[in-house]
């Protein structure tokens, strides 16, 4: 069962007097419980990749379907409740509120979603101890290791409990010992269920995922199966 399926996706951008054909016909599907990594150089097109499949942008034709509901067809305001429900961003600079404890960081896709405080802070409490960090609560993002901010913001891509875990250049800001505990934590998630899609353009990160799609020039140029995923060989 297909939770992402992308049918013949073009994006343009407007640049003045030229077009910029960031995405040119792309067809993908993604099922759940999948762990896959996007490929590219830079240019290639896998940052508007990202951000169409995170609802964060919609294609200029083409359709695409996420669990069921064709994002092409939503307003801005659609966009963002599908984005809050389905999707959890990890991003490769933590986006951490730095006057907000790493609780309260959290929580804050649970406020967009309206939950109520005793929900929040029950949630966010769990999320927290699924990346071991249920020491670090009430600790602000300075007086965090970069792993331990990437960690909170882990924790935040899941407390909505996503369909999706989208995570972009994850490990960009780290350092090589720190990468492997996050990309441990990547592996550990996808073993209890999660989809994980990793954008990346380190081999390393991408072999931890079981299927590599690499784009050039906003296509897809190759799909194909890893044949034993760096989490499976540990």
């Amino acid at each position: 069962m297909s939770i992402i399926e992308l049918h013949d996706v073009h994006k343009l951008y407007d640049m003045g007097a030229e077009k910029v054909r960031a995405l040119n016909g792309v067809d993908l599907a993604i099922g759940k419980g999948e762990y896959v990594a996007i490929m590219g150089a830079s240019g290639s097109g896998k940052s508007t990749l990202m951000n169409l499949v995170g609802c964060l942008d919609t294609p200029s034709s083409g359709s695409y379907v996420l669990n069921g509901t064709a994002v092409e067809k939503l307003n801005d305001q659609e966009l963002a409740a599908i984005r809050n429900k389905e999707i959890g961003f990890v991003f490769q600079t933590f986006n951490l509120l730095a006057r907000t404890d790493a609780l309260q960081n959290v929580e804050l896709p649970l406020i967009y979603a309206g939950t109520s405080k005793k929900d929040r802070r029950e949630r966010a409490q769990k999320a927290l101890a699924r990346v071991g960090l249920t020491d670090r609560a009430h600790h602000l993002p300075n007086e965090l290791s970069g792993g331990q901010r990437q960690r909170v913001a882990i924790a935040r891509a899941l407390v909505n409990d996503p369909s999706i875990l989208l995570a972009d250049e994850p490990t960009g800001n780290l350092d090589t010992t720190t990468s492997t505990e996050i990309m441990q934590l990547f592996d550990e998630l996808h073993r209890m269920g999660n989809t994980v899609i990793l954008v990346t353009h380190e081999a390393e990160i991408a072999a931890h995922a079981e299927r590599k799609i690499v784009l050039r020039d906003g296509k897809v140029v190759s799909d194909v199966a890893v044949a034993e995923p760096a989490a499976a060989a540990h």
